[in-house]
């Protein structure tokens, strides 16, 4: 009955996305069912603890979930108000044609490799942020804020580009009812299109955030690695300032191949690899929600 009067292209569609749901399922299946040692052994401190030293069996991530979030954080205060800002200038000032051509140019640096970003940092971005950070005694210049501002470069385009496409959303009719009614081009932008971009702006954020979240390469290159770096107070600036660690740059170092083959120190690496699926997973979901009730209200 399923595939009655079903067309080849219908039937090629049906099998493709039960395919792709399928190996979803086992990916996340593989995850869980190797985490269960780690998570078994550490339960609720694995995500609470500060502690990693796998040579005395101690699996706290919490120290590396805060890294993460901190570098995302950074990155976003970096990239939003300049991504948004773009995208106002280029949906909403400049000329269709001439927009076209910047809005192509900034989405070309989406597809610059990671590791391009990671070398340039180790490059030119780390011996700055050194400099600035004179005054601080720095180590080096291999620290979370060196990650976050490389991060910031690395997002702005997805957030440039979702938030104009949100913007252009917006119909056209609205803004000339906004200048009939005596608002000038500032005042139209401010209280009539912002508002209801608002979901697809929030979307790009959320997208850009996940992308943050999830990178690598980049973000191994230049913040030194340093686990356990737990500040004395949560309100604190000083761990911007120092070498950190993330669960992505824990995933992609040396660690992976000496835990490969202890069940314990493998299914905690497995955990990691698990906690990170669920957030970018989380920010993902939220944001096509986002996105779908901004088209409802278009």
């Amino acid at each position: 009955m399923l595939f009655q009067n079903k067309s080849p292209i219908a039937l090629y569609s049906w099998f493709s996305t039960v395919f792709l749901l399928g190996s979803m399922g086992m990916f996340l299946f593989v995850f869980v069912y190797q985490s269960i040692p780690g998570l078994a052994h550490s339960k609720l401190s694995f995500i609470t603890g500060d502690v990693w030293y796998y040579r005395s069996e101690l699996f706290g991530a919490g120290a590396m979930i805060l890294g993460t979030l901190l570098v995302a954080w950074v990155g976003l205060l970096i990239a939003v108000p300049i991504g948004i800002g773009a995208a106002i200038f280029t949906s909403e000032i400049l000329p269709a044609k001439l927009r076209i051509l910047v809005k192509i140019t900034i989405e070309l640096l989406a597809g610059i490799p990671s590791v391009i970003y990671g070398l340039l940092g180790v490059l030119f971005l780390r011996n700055w942020v050194y400099k600035l950070l004179t005054p601080f005694d720095p180590l080096s210049g291999d620290t979370v804020l060196t990650a976050g501002l490389l991060l910031g470069i690395m997002i702005l385009p997805t957030i440039m580009t979702m938030a104009d496409d949100a913007l252009r959303n917006v119909p056209a009719a609205q803004r000339l009812a906004a200048r009939g009614l005596g608002l000038n081009r500032a005042e139209t932008i401010c209280l009539i299109v912002l508002p209801q971009a608002r979901a697809g702006i929030m979307a790009a954020i959320l997208l850009a955030f996940g992308r943050a979240v999830g990178e690598t390469i980049a973000v191994f290159l230049v913040i030194g690695r340093q686990d356990n770096r737990w500040p004395e107070s949560l309100f604190s600036l000083r761990p911007l300032f120092e070498a950190g660690q993330t669960m992505t740059s824990k995933l992609g170092g040396s660690e992976v191949n000496i835990a490969y083959g202890d069940t314990l120190h493998w299914g905690a690496m497995m955990s990691l690899g698990l906690v990170l699926l669920i957030i970018v997973g989380l920010v993902t979901h939220l944001s096509a929600r986002l996105i779908k009730c901004g088209a409802v209200h278009a």
